[in-house]
């Protein structure tokens, strides 16, 4: 069952994910998940309305805490899991419709996750199955068999990098496990077959004259851009590329290769002329190329600003006008784009982070507390939340954020140690020496080059003794 997105759903569903997506912002999440449930039931493959749908569970969950929450999972979860287990050979569809009730009020059931993930490998809906195999290997990070699953997930729906990536921080957690070596090196095969054509070849869709035509193109492209791009050889590969690109438009590695050969040669307009003719030339749909325009557009402010003569008596102005220029563009251009792709967690994240370090915190905290619902950024996502609370000066509410996040990392990782010196900086402000010295003494075990990490703790035993 191929996955849809947004795109696909037809014009009245697409008004009632509207209204859901609008209860969802405002919090109402019962009202959201309600929405987003009426409309999964008839279109059951809609990726992103079921992503949607995730962050309402998820933020419901999070308003309920303590004995209240504990109580209604166990009371209510446990014969619905089974139930959806019970369901899942005979129909996988009504099997994740009756575990995604269990989500409805807890959104990291483990249980209804493993039966969602299964069913939607079943199904061939591999993008659904990650949101469920996310949540499971990020509560058990060193389970082989979830990994495995993950990786295989993200690999079959295109994103073997990502696959490439789970298995490879496995197998440094176990580094001679033959088991996950051997299924990297498979992930890995496979990943190249792809890009070289052959996965289009035995799914009878390519020949081998096509394989052998796009390889040796894209080993010429790849040596060609190992050569020095500025100077006459630079120039003479962009003739080259300028003259192909008349009889090939829409050569979507030609046009990316033009783009990043200027913007190589700092000629940002010329890079930006191309990354756009690509966003023609798909539609306009993609916001991973989107936002390398928007990067490239910073690139081009930044050249700005490091071609000024510091000796010149208006270099301080001239420094703080482009730096505004370029601070305001990015706020511009992240909020026009969060507006295009509203659910896109990721977008939201860049957009709240864009905000706190212009100051504007009131605006930041919603975003940040939108995008803790995507696996991962929560915890990123958490770390900023708690910076806004402090600079308004709600300093418990701060350090029961980064308590939280804690909670969820296990492992003392680069993550982790931030977190942990956020946490120390809070205890600080609110005057407890104690319990901010226990968090810096944490970090001064692992990396005691940590920033300010071992001045802290010298200070604190020279006034003891």
């Amino acid at each position: 069952m191929p996955e849809k997105t947004l795109n696909d759903l037809p014009g009245e569903l697409r008004k009632v994910y509207s209204k859901g997506y609008e209860a969802f912002q405002r919090e109402n999440y019962d009202y959201a998940i309600e929405l987003f449930n009426q409309i999964l039931i008839k279109e059951p493959s809609n990726y992103e309305c079921r992503q949607a749908l995730r962050g309402a569970q998820n933020g419901k969950s999070g308003a309920k805490t303590g004995f209240f929450k504990r109580a209604f999972s166990s009371a209510s979860s446990s014969p619905m899991v089974a139930k959806a287990q019970l369901a899942l050979r005979k129909s996988p569809l009504e099997a994740i419709q009756t575990a995604e009730q269990v989500l409805n009020s807890d959104a990291n059931n483990t249980g209804a996750h493993k039966v969602i993930a299964e069913a939607a490998l079943a199904l061939e809906m591999p993008r659904t199955a990650v949101m469920s195999l996310d949540v499971l290997y990020r509560n058990s990070p060193d389970d082989k068999e979830i990994a495995f699953q993950l990786a295989d997930a993200w690999a079959s729906g295109g994103e073997k990098t990502k696959a490439e990536q789970i298995l490879a921080t496995l197998l440094r957690a176990h580094p001679g496990d033959g088991e996950i070596n051997q299924k990297l090196k498979d992930i890995s095969a496979r990943k190249s077959l792809d890009e070289g054509g052959y996965g289009a070849l035995a799914s009878g869709k390519g020949s081998y004259r096509d394989v052998l035509k796009d390889k040796a193109e894209s080993v010429k492209l790849e040596q060609q851009n190992r050569q020095v791009k500025t100077g006459d050889a630079g120039d003479e590969l962009l003739k080259d590329y300028e003259a192909r690109v008349k009889n090939e438009p829409n050569n979507l590695k030609l046009l990316r290769n033009m783009a990043e050969i200027y913007a190589q040669k700092n000629d940002f307009d010329h890079a930006i002329q191309y990354f756009e003719q690509m966003a023609k030339v798909e539609g306009g749909n993609d916001s991973s190329l989107q936002q390398q325009i928007a990067a490239t557009k910073v690139k081009r402010f930044n050249h700005q600003l490091s071609q000024l003569d510091a000796s010149a008596p208006d270099y301080s102005e001239k420094t703080a006008q482009i730096a505004a220029e370029r601070d305001a563009f990015q706020l511009d251009e992240c909020k026009a784009r969060s507006e295009k792709y509203p659910t896109d967690l990721l977008i939201r994240f860049e957009l709240g982070v864009l905000y706190f370090k212009a100051g504007k915190v009131n605006e930041a905290l919603p975003e940040l507390q939108k995008a803790k619902n995507n696996p991962n950024k929560r915890l990123a996502a958490m770390n900023y939340m708690a910076q806004c609370l402090a600079k308004k000066n709600m300093n418990d509410m701060a350090a029961s954020t980064i308590l939280e996040a804690l909670k969820e990392k296990p492992v003392f990782d680069a993550e982790k140690i931030e977190l942990t010196y956020t946490l120390g900086t809070l205890y600080e402000k609110m005057n407890k020496k104690e319990e901010a010295i226990e968090q810096y003494k944490q970090i001064y075990a692992i990396d005691m080059g940590y920033k300010d990490v071992a001045k802290k703790v010298d200070d604190y035993y020279a006034g003891q003794g």
